[in-house]
């Protein structure tokens, strides 16, 4: 039996992916978030409630388990206390939350770029989120960040911070955006330091610690597979990997102890932002999905594009990422259908393809092609085994486990923790 358990999104994002930590954060020693920053959104419902999550990990909710926000992370400390601060309005008080000293920290200056180069874009947008997240992880790269760590020793963030504005505030004047003040910035973020400070910490001693005392330990990524910077529709990707191959360097662990990934996929697809979508819906279908799956993100508030459940896509990450099972979610959505379409294959310059392609040109000349299969009228969000779904939506899922390749391991017909349907016997033992 695994004590680590991993779960990343496996399509573009806003699969569901806070229910699924939430579930398993509830017998986890430890949850960790090992890249992404405050760009990604996840909604966890219980009891009644819903809780919109941007940075902090899922396990906040439950005082014995430990959260971490990994050194893969860009941290934005003005969202993070904020975050806290909604938790706390809402009564959420007991938790233990540590961040990563080594994590790179977003500043004032990264929302601004992003917005002016994503201006300057013209109609080529990449549809990002605004929110700093790729300025931040170009800084880290080039050397010229500033960490969480650095907030511990206000000397040294002085001489990095000047250092910084240097250089930001000369390609701010050049964009024709205001410029920083020294002073501001530093007595900004050292009242935030005296916040924030308690929990930052060497946090790859804390999560090997646990892994050698056999804690179960939960790692969850943002975004999905299909916005890795390096497998998914590049430039219309995110900054970083939510792979589970992320997980070794944004966590501080070896690969030896990354041997259960679970993918979490929605029923059928959504995509916020530009880029190509190959299974896309534009009719009246696409409407009423948005709808019924609430389909607008968590932190911009943006409407998802919406699509049929593509095999293709799924094939390819779960070989990316060493997939062992899916956690389907939103299954209930489909309910009420008369037909539902599943992605096999793509059709581009009179050839069929089996996984996307890499350039952006060739992925929006693919067409679908699509299989039909029946729908269903159950309402299914009361199921609780896979013996008490219509049969229609088991062949459904058997389909799914056919073109993939992997096995069905969660179904989710509802959006509580109680509406949860675990298939695999080795998930019920985590």
């Amino acid at each position: 039996m695994s004590e680590r358990l991993v779960v990343i999104g496996s399509q573009w994002g806003d699969e569901g992916k806070g229910k699924i930590t939430d579930y398993f954060a509830c017998r986890a020693d430890m949850v960790i978030r090992y890249q992404g920053g405050n760009n990604a959104g996840h909604t966890v419902a219980f009891d009644g409630n819903k809780y919109s999550l941007q940075s902090i990990p899922s396990g906040v909710f439950n005082p014995k388990t430990v959260n971490v926000m990994g050194n893969g992370m860009v941290v934005n400390p003005e969202s993070v206390v904020a975050e806290l601060q909604k938790l706390h309005d809402r009564g959420i008080n007991d938790y233990q939350l540590y961040i990563s000293d080594r994590a790179a920290m977003v500043m004032p200056w990264h929302a601004d770029l992003d917005g002016a180069y994503e201006a300057q874009k013209g109609g080529k947008l990449i549809g990002t989120t605004k929110k700093g997240i790729g300025p931040t992880y170009s800084d880290k790269y080039a050397r010229t960040g500033l960490r969480m760590g650095d907030l511990l020793e206000p000397e040294y963030f002085a001489e990095r911070l000047k250092a910084a504005l240097e250089v930001k505030n000369m390609e701010l004047k050049m964009l024709n955006l205001p410029e920083y003040d020294f002073d501001t910035v530093y007595n900004r973020y050292m009242e935030l330091a005296k916040i924030l400070g308690p929990m930052i910490t060497d946090t790859s001693a804390l999560i090997n610690e646990a892994i050698k005392s056999d804690k179960k330990i939960l790692f969850e990524g943002a975004q999905g597979m299909m916005l890795c910077c390096d497998h998914g529709t590049y430039p219309f990707v995110t900054s970083s990997s939510p792979s589970s191959a992320g997980v070794c360097v944004g966590a501080g662990v070896a690969p030896k102890w990354v041997d259960n990934v679970l993918g979490v996929a929605k029923a059928y697809c959504t995509r916020v932002g530009e880029g190509p979508f190959p299974t896309e819906l534009f009719d009246e279908r696409a409407h009423e999905i948005r709808e019924r799956g609430h389909e607008y993100g968590t932190v911009t508030g943006r409407p998802r594009r919406v699509g049929w459940f593509d095999a293709v896509v799924a094939r390819y990450t779960g070989m990316l990422a060493g997939i062992d099972n899916w956690a389907l979610m939103l299954f209930d959505v489909l309910s009420g259908l008369d037909k539902v379409m599943i992605c096999t294959g793509y059709e581009c310059d009179g050839e069929i393809l089996q996984a996307p392609p890499a350039t952006i040109n060739k992925l929006a000349r693919c067409k679908p092609v699509l299989i039909e299969m029946e729908g269903w009228k159950e309402d299914i969000t009361g199921a609780k085994s896979f013996d008490e779904l219509p049969e229609a939506a088991k062949n459904y899922v058997k389909k799914i486990e056919e073109l993939t390749g992997i096995p069905v391991g969660i179904i989710s017909v509802g959006p509580d923790r109680t509406q949860t349907i675990t298939v695999s016997e080795k998930l019920q033992k985590f």
